[in-house]
C-alpha cells in the first residue's frame, strides 16, 4: 500500500475511488524533484509529489564521515536554495567552499594546467561541495511545513494526456487529475518514454569510482582534476576537516580493479599516476568510505515538453539530460531547469493556467541553449582528452595553457560554471 504524507487537513486518502484534482504533480523523489515540488507549492499551486521512496525521509547526515554521494553546488544552485528558503537551514559545517580549481593535462609539464580563481574572477567562491543527503534532508523538512504540498510514496503506472491536463493512475489504484506534470524521475524516465519523447543516449564506456579520503596536507579550498594518458580523469574535491572526495572516471575493467584494491595499496596507486602529483598536493590519503562505481553516459531528450500534440508534461533534471561528471555540473544544470520553470510560472500572466502552451514553450526555449552548450562542451572535452594521437595530445595540453594565460576566456568559463538565474 502506498504511503501518503499529508500536510493539510482537507487532503483525502490516496485510496479513494474519486479522482482528485490538483494543479501540479511532480514525479520523482530526488533533489530536483523535491526542490521543484517545494517551489511550486510556495507559488501557491496545489502540488503532489509522487515517488516510491517518499515514505522514507532522508536522515540528517551526522558524524565525522561524509556520505558517498557528493556534489558541487554552483552559485546558481545556492541562489535557488536560498529562494526556497532552505539554504540558511543547511548545516554549513558540512559544506566546503571552493575558492580555486586546478586542472592538469596529461603530459606532466608545468605549463599544461588551468587555474581558476574566485579572487581573480571577483567572486567570493566558485562553488560549494556537499552531500546529497544534506540537501535532501533539508528539503524533506521544509516539505513537512508546506500546506500546499503533499507527498505520496507510490508509483505512477499510467498517464493519460488530453487537451486540458493529465490523469495519473497510481499503483494503489487511485487516480489524480493535474493541470501539469513535472517529470523528475531520472535518466531512464518512464514518464519521458510514456509520452513519446525520445532521448539520444551515448555510453562513454567508462565508470566513475567514488570514495572519500582524509588527507595529511590541507587541500587549501581547492578542487583538483588530473587528465591522465589513456582517457582517465581523476578529480579530488575538497571536503571539511581535511577530507577530499574522489571521482575517478576510468574504463569499466579498471574500475573493477580499483574496487578490489586493498586500502594499503591505494597510496601506491596515487603515487603512480599524474607523476605523483596527488600525494604531493594532499599528502597521505586514508580511506573513509567504501568504494563504489557507476557507469557514465550522455543522455539528451529530444524535447523538454510533451507529448508533441498537446504538451502538458515538463522534463527536468536527469529526465531531460545526463552529462559526464568531469565538469561537476550535472546537478546544477538540473536545478537550473527547476529555477527556470519556477521563474516562468511565478511571472505568468493572470489569464494563463500553469499548463498553458506559451509558458511551456518559454521553458523549453530557455533551457535548450544552456543544456546544449554545457553538454557539448563537456562531451568535447571528454573526447579530446581520450584521444591517443600526438596531435590530440599536443592540442589539448596547449589548450589548457592557452586558456590559463587568457584572463578573458577564464572569466567567461567561470561565468558559465557559476550559472545565472533570476527570481526578481
Amino acid at each position: 500500500m502506498s504511503e501518503v504524507r499529508q500536510n493539510t487537513p482537507f487532503n483525502s486518502s490516496a485510496n479513494t475511488a474519486q479522482v482528485r484534482t490538483v494543479d501540479v504533480v511532480v514525479i520523482g523523489g530526488g533533489i530536483a524533484g523535491k526542490a521543484c515540488a517545494l517551489g511550486l507549492a510556495q507559488l501557491g499551486l496545489h502540488t503532489i509529489e509522487i515517488a516510491p521512496d517518499l515514505g522514507n525521509p532522508v536522515p540528517s547526515p551526522a558524524g565525522s564521515q561524509w556520505g558517498q554521494r557528493i556534489y558541487a553546488f554552483s552559485p546558481s544552485t545556492q541562489k535557488l536554495l536560498a529562494h526556497l528558503q532552505i539554504w540558511d537551514a543547511l548545516d554549513h559545517s558540512r559544506l566546503q567552499v571552493v575558492r580555486d580549481m586546478r586542472i592538469f593535462g596529461d603530459r606532466g609539464e608545468k605549463s599544461d594546467q588551468l587555474h581558476l580563481s574566485a579572487f581573480e574572477a571577483g567572486t567570493p567562491q566558485l562553488a560549494w561541495i556537499g552531500e546529497a543527503n544534506l540537501i535532501e534532508h533539508t528539503l524533506d523538512q521544509a516539505a513537512r511545513f508546506q500546506n500546499k504540498l503533499e507527498q505520496i510514496a507510490d508509483v505512477v503506472e499510467k498517464l493519460e494526456v488530453d487537451a486540458d491536463g493529465v490523469t495519473l493512475h497510481l499503483k494503489n489504484h487511485s487516480s489524480i487529475r493535474a493541470l501539469l506534470v513535472v517529470a523528475a524521475d531520472g535518466a531512464n524516465s518512464p514518464t519521458r518514454s510514456s509520452i513519446g519523447i525520445t532521448a539520444s543516449t551515448e555510453s562513454y564506456s567508462q565508470s566513475a569510482v567514488v570514495a572519500n579520503w582524509s588527507c595529511t596536507k590541507p587541500h587549501l579550498e581547492t578542487a583538483y582534476q588530473w587528465f591522465l594518458p589513456g582517457g582517465d580523469i581523476v578529480a579530488m574535491l575538497p571536503l571539511p576537516n581535511k577530507q577530499v572526495s574522489m571521482v575517478w572516471s576510468t574504463s569499466p575493467e579498471n574500475a573493477a580493479a580499483l574496487l578490489r584494491l586493498h586500502e594499503a595499496d591505494w597510496n601506491q596507486k596515487f603515487a603512480q599516476i599524474a607523476n605523483g602529483a596527488i600525494p604531493k598536493q594532499l599528502g597521505t590519503l586514508t580511506l573513509h568510505t567504501t568504494l563504489a562505481a557507476f557507469p557514465l553516459q550522455k543522455i539528451r531528450a529530444a524535447r523538454f515538453i510533451g507529448p508533441e500534440d498537446a504538451p502538458k508534461v515538463v522534463l527536468v533534471g536527469d529526465a531531460a539530460h545526463v552529462m559526464h561528471p568531469l565538469a561537476g555540473q550535472g546537478l546544477n544544470l538540473g536545478l537550473r531547469d527547476v529555477a527556470t520553470l519556477l521563474n516562468i510560472l511565478s511571472k505568468r500572466e493572470s489569464f494563463r493556467s500553469p499548463n498553458h502552451l506559451v509558458l511551456l514553450r518559454r521553458y523549453e526555449r530557455q533551457r535548450q541553449g544552456d543544456t546544449s552548450a554545457l553538454l557539448w562542451v563537456t562531451d568535447r572535452l571528454k573526447k579530446l582528452f581520450s584521444g591517443s594521437s600526438n596531435t590530440e595530445r599536443q592540442l589539448r595540453n596547449f589548450g589548457l595553457g592557452f586558456v590559463n594565460r587568457s584572463h578573458f576566456i577564464k572569466r567567461r568559463l567561470i561565468e558559465r560554471a557559476l550559472g545565472d538565474i533570476d527570481f526578481e
